[in-house]
């Protein structure tokens, strides 16, 4: 195989693999709204199974899209304090956004 054919090839292989975490994105939304349908009887597990998979599938697809991880993770920081100086309804009503800045940053150290 030349180099024109194995670059063809991992080009090929490159949008079958984001096709398909496209795919995973969109099952796993789906799961998360058949699950939230379901209410308490869902269970937990299941909801965190299912919102860690859609956490995961982004990540990856990022990444096949050429988008590091530390981006992602600087983006959605970002996406943090805007969201606490602009006083988000999740923020202003439960302090959502000020726990996650507080769990990203223990993470840090």
């Amino acid at each position: 195989m030349n180099a024109g054919e194995k670059n063809n090839l991992d080009i090929t292989k490159n949008i079958k693999i984001i096709e398909w975490l496209k795919s995973e994105l969109l099952t796993a939304i789906a799961s998360l709204f058949e699950l939230l349908i379901k209410g308490t009887k869902a269970g937990q597990e299941a909801l965190i199974d299912v919102l860690a998979n859609i956490i995961l599938v982004t990540y990856i697809l990022g990444k096949r899209l050429g988008i590091n991880f530390s981006s992602i993770d600087m983006k959605i920081e970002d996406k943090i304090r805007l969201g606490i100086l602009e006083q988000h309804r999740v923020e202003e009503w439960y302090g959502d956004l000020s726990n996650l800045k507080q769990y990203f940053n223990r993470n840090r150290n």
